[in-house]
């Protein structure tokens, strides 16, 4: 069996990759029968084509869609993968594997299940399919090794995905966390610097653009950056600075100085013109020496409660000085001819809609509604009838926690905006470590993408680590696959994960980590409600039963045939093994027993520091660490710290 992948020469340097995608993989899969596969060139294909079962990856621009499209038709006589741009065409090779039985089930060649196929028939598949949502992405956040950004982005359109969010002018606090070993003091830290994160960052922008990805960049810190303040991580500073940065900061009770020492969370003075001009000029140079962006994040700073106080500021609404800000941007963007499209936030105090202003050229901007205050214990609510949004006080308010009260912002602000826009949501960036099962958050996550086109958004951006693994991806691969295709089932995409990760036991540990994840509490690991809690505490203690029975099933008798098999097994075994001091520290802080809940907690950080470099891909320890702390409450209640270094 001979098999000829066809592309056109200096077309796209994605094609050139998807083809050798193509080629690696069903190598591997035809290996057995001695398959021949090759790649050529559409000027060499003619020659020699005879004999071989072609296959044309092909750019169709017949497709008259915006969103993602793919066209699979392969017969006995060959045929083509089609798409209406280079990252469909890969998105559709993808899918053509998957038709053949690979899956992907999270970043790194060593989560792949490549079947070996004798039988050629298979080949011959007929699917095509348009992207239910336009927006279908992942940003950067935790702590994260070069190798697991790669990894990551190369997953991306293996599920789906066409985008990918680097935080910040350089991601170099994500970096930084894992490179200086910030939350582990068994590891020697690493020096690192902003020199090697503009590296690194560079690395990552190539990797997506050899995938036709689209490329999303900055979100905070330009208040900073503009007035020559660095605002790299969210760290308290010393840095000193001049009379005139700080009339540029914003006042808050009486002083213009960083909010709380953070310049990430330090807003400016947006009723003075130079502000206006610093910060517009900022964005600008950024585009203009950035032109393979595609979506440039203009944000204010983080946290609430934080904006100015001055005579003049507190004149206008804050949503009305953001836009203001923005239609300078644009005005001065479209002056210099750069098309760049500029997300704009919907967060914190933005969550409240212009009072006077409005974009005046909305074909540029793309609304980002991000409701991290939600609650994730239930999935997002599409009741008519939505409560009120409260009037906006200025260093005063309350952010949102019900869902309804949520989405009634979001409905506020459609009423001023109609355009491109996409939710920006949290599911993985905190309270997912709250779901010691996996399966409830990702059942959430399910149904959210579901109700996304009734909340008359046109997709999700996930916030997240990229070491979002433990006990396993499901929760990204079915955010993936729903985003492709909103008709995806939740339980068939679950069963067939379980599947292809447990092998013959899949069933067993599906049903045990269903009830984990059942007996679990989202919101309470992400700082929502009191911290003691007897519904809490009755359910952590089940919860320690659970999986010390589990622990001694006839799961772990058994070793599975396949090394992809064996990976997960492994994983699993260890989510047991430290899982069970969690849910010790857990359940005694919800009974206010503080000083059991501090051993506990010890006990379960010091094990996953010690064993951190065996599952480095899949737990992130620097971000666990940091949200049970500062979330969950373990600082504050049971006086938990960082050690000393080791």
């Amino acid at each position: 069996m001979n098999i000829s992948l066809i592309y056109m020469e200096n077309e796209n340097r994605t094609l050139a990759y998807a083809a050798s995608e193509a080629r690696e993989y069903l190598r591997r899969m035809f290996a057995g029968i001695g398959a021949s596969v090759s790649v050529k060139t559409d000027r060499q294909a003619a020659a020699d084509a005879a004999g071989c079962l072609t296959i044309s990856l092909e750019i169709d621009a017949a497709a008259d869609t915006r969103n993602d499209h793919f066209d699979i038709q392969i017969g006995p006589k060959g045929g083509r993968i089609a798409g209406n741009n280079a990252r469909s065409v890969l998105i559709g090779v993808y899918h053509y594997l998957y038709l053949l039985g690979c899956r992907f089930l999270g970043p790194g060649k060593d989560l792949e299940l490549v079947p070996e196929l004798t039988d050629t028939e298979c080949l011959y598949q007929s699917c095509s399919h348009t992207a239910s949502y336009y927006h279908r992405g992942v940003c950067i956040e935790g702590s994260e090794s070069l190798e697991n950004a790669l990894d990551f982005i190369d997953w991306l359109p293996k599920m789906g995905y066409n985008t990918c969010f680097i935080q910040f002018q350089i991601p170099y606090t994500f970096f930084a966390r894992w490179y200086r070993h910030e939350a582990n003091p068994y590891l020697e830290p690493e020096e690192f610097t902003a020199q090697d994160a503009a590296r690194y960052s560079d690395i990552m922008t190539e990797e997506l653009k050899k995938r036709d990805l689209l490329l999303q960049m900055v979100g905070h810190g330009w208040t900073g950056e503009s007035i020559g303040i660095p605002s790299m991580d969210w760290k308290t500073s010393d840095i000193q600075i001049t009379d005139r940065q700080r009339s540029m900061l914003a006042q808050v009770n009486g002083k213009r100085e960083f909010f709380r020492g953070i310049p990430m969370n330090t807003n400016l003075c947006y009723s003075n013109p130079d502000v206006v001009e610093a910060f517009s000029e900022s964005v600008v140079r950024y585009a203009a020496s950035h032109p393979g962006v595609d979506y440039l994040h203009v944000w204010l700073a983080d946290e609430c409660n934080n904006l100015c106080e001055c005579e003049e500021c507190a004149k206008s609404a804050p949503t009305d000085q953001y836009i203001r800000i923005l239609n300078v941007i644009d005005e001065k963007l479209t002056a210099r001819g750069l098309d760049t499209r500029i997300v704009f936030l919907l967060y914190q105090e933005l969550l409240w809609p212009p009072v006077e202003e409005k974009l005046k050229n909305p074909n540029r901007f793309v609304l980002m509604f991000a409701p991290i205050s939600r609650s994730f214990n239930s999935a997002y609510q599409l009741d008519e009838e939505l409560p009120p949004i409260p009037a906006y006080e200025r260093n005063h308010i309350t952010l949102p926690v019900n869902l309804g009260q949520n989405l009634a912002y979001l409905r506020a602000w459609q009423e001023h905006f109609d355009g491109d826009s996409f939710v920006y949501d949290y599911h993985l960036g905190r309270a997912h470590f709250g779901d010691l099962g996996y399966v409830h958050i990702s059942r959430i996550i399910n149904d959210d993408i579901a109700r996304l086109g009734k909340m008359k958004l046109n997709g999700h951006i996930s916030c997240q680590e990229f070491r979002a693994g433990m006990p396993n991806f499901l929760p990204n691969y079915v955010m993936g696959r729903k985003l492709l295709d909103i008709d995806s089932d939740f339980d068939e995409m679950t069963r067939e994960y379980y599947q292809a990760a447990y092998g013959a036991g899949w069933e067993n540990v599906l049903a045990y980590l269903t009830e984990l994840s059942r007996l679990s509490d989202c919101d309470y690991f992400n700082k929502k409600g009191p911290r003691t809690n007897p519904d809490v505490a009755e359910r952590m203690r089940r919860a320690r039963r659970l999986t010390d029975e589990f622990a001694q099933s006839a799961y772990f008798a058994e070793k599975p045939e396949g090394a992809l098999q064996i990976r997960f097994q492994e994983m699993l075994r260890y989510h047991c093994g430290y899982v069970v001091y969690l849910e010790d520290a857990l359940g005694e802080l919800a009974a206010g027993k503080t000083a059991e809940a501090k051993e506990s907690w010890t006990r379960f950080i010091d094990t996953i520091r010690k064993n951190e470099l065996k599952f480095q891909p899949y737990l992130d320890v620097y971000r666990i660490h940091e949200v049970s702390l500062n979330f969950t409450g373990f600082r504050k209640y049971c006086g938990c710290a960082a050690p000393q270094r080791m």
